[in-house]
């Protein structure tokens, strides 16, 4: 780091000699996970680029539907490269999917149907599903008051518990779809691998052909250089406010899969007999083709930024989750702080390092779709975009941040140096 950085650092954002030190002792320990990074975002990067190329993208395609949306060729298009990056038939990638957890509630009420049975095997799913699945609510219109069951399989050791999964899908016939959540949600475990949905999802279609296997891709898409849809999964789901949006998508949600389960969750969009076949776009296009082009950089900027602060944190005597020489399969870090002032004041300094919204002051509140308060630091300039430098986190014990984004390095590194030393500062 130049010295004239360090002091623009210490001077303008109150960043310690001792923090600075950290950052460069951090730096050099991750240099060998950071040129790894770089080989995976090379490849992803080209599939992209081939993906375009061979639906032979063209600036008539950034179009601006109104109305109905009859024969939106950009759209066309947007959804034609997401099939060829994910290796799929079919896929739907609209902006009036508003997030992960609409995208995904779309692919369940799509597929389901009263009588059968939804399974997660990998534990309770993410909060916001909840009154999806109707655990939690009632009269919302859930799967449950649908007459759809729900079941789920903890995690053993961390591990899908493969040979209970087997065990039920054998023993109820009812099963029609498998969950897997990628990403870890509030629990403080690794994330699922690919290697893992790839065993799992083979132990399921020989114990049951008929059986979707769904998995929710939030913050996992180019973390690898394979995604779900290479290794046998049925159907994926996910939102342009994080990796695949590349932070440039200003909105939408995308489906993935299989062309029959694909055109079902489009009946649940729009409506039965119409599916994909309308949907204005409103001028958005553009910005989310060229999302998807920058995603691989991005998550890889997302990435070390993660394992920087990882390193950080370690250092520091914080435990973390993944470690910052662990196999990676999302972009999420958990930082377990033990105490509700540092996971508060670590939050806080997130947000004094945003571009936007930098003077502001996060507070725990009482987010919707979510259990325990929740503090939630994003000064992003797409509102709650989680491929942006962000951190939030349950106030509840063991006071776990779970950090993420970073749309480029320089920026998370500075962010991230910014909210350890809110935290030491405020000792």
């Amino acid at each position: 780091m130049l010295s004239v950085t360090k002091e623009f650092l210490k001077n303008n954002f109150n960043i310690s000699d001792k923090v600075l030190e950290l950052s460069e002792k951090a730096l050099g320990d991750i240099e060998c996970v950071f040129n790894r990074i770089d080989k995976i975002r090379e490849y992803n990067q080209i599939k992209v680029l081939k993906a375009m190329q061979s639906e032979r993208l063209s600036d008539t395609h950034f179009t601006n539907s109104t109305g109905y949306g009859y024969g939106d060729i950009g759209r066309d298009a947007l959804e034609a490269i997401y099939a060829r990056v994910f290796n799929a038939e079919d896929a739907l990638v609209r902006p009036n999917v508003i997030s992960g957890t609409h995208a995904i509630t779309l692919a369940l009420t799509g597929n389901l149907r009263p009588g059968d049975t939804l399974m997660y095997i990998t534990g309770a799913p993410y909060d916001t599903l909840l009154q999806v699945i109707g655990v939690e609510g009632e009269n919302l219109g859930s799967l449950k008051e649908f007459n759809i069951d729900y079941k789920e399989i903890a995690l053993k050791n961390n591990k899908i518990d493969v040979e209970k999964v087997v065990e039920e899908l054998k023993k109820d016939p009812s099963i029609k779809m498998v969950g897997l959540q990628r990403s870890t949600g509030y629990d403080y475990r690794p994330s699922i691998t690919i290697d893992e949905i790839k065993e799992a999802t083979k132990a399921v279609k020989e114990a049951r052909e008929d059986v979707i296997v769904f998995v929710d891709n939030c913050y996992g898409e180019f973390v690898d250089v394979l995604e779900p849809t290479d290794v046998g999964v049925d159907l994926i789901a996910g939102s342009l406010i994080k990796n695949i949006g590349g932070g440039i998508a200003p909105t939408g949600g995308y489906i993935v899969g299989k062309r029959e389960y694909v055109t079902q969750a489009s009946y649940r969009l729009t409506s039965p007999g119409i599916g994909k076949e309308a949907g204005a776009t409103l001028g958005v296009i553009r910005h989310m083709i060229q999302g998807l082009f920058h995603a691989p950089h991005v998550t890889a900027e997302a990435l070390k930024t993660a394992i920087f602060c990882s390193r950080m944190m370690e250092l520091s005597g914080y435990d973390v989750c993944p470690g910052s020489f662990d196999k990676r399969s999302d972009i999420i870090l958990a930082i377990k702080f033990g105490n509700e002032k540092d996971l508060v004041n670590f939050c806080k300094g997130i947000q004094k390092g945003s571009p936007v919204d930098s003077f502001v002051e996060c507070e725990p509140w009482e987010m919707p779709g979510y259990t325990s308060k929740v503090i939630m630091a994003a000064g992003a300039f797409n509102q709650g975009s989680s491929i942006e430098l962000s951190a939030d986190g349950p106030i509840r014990e063991p006071y776990i941040a779970y950090m993420q984004g970073g749309l480029t390095f320089d920026h998370g590194k500075t962010g991230v140096m910014i909210g350890l030393s809110n935290v030491l500062n405020n000792k």
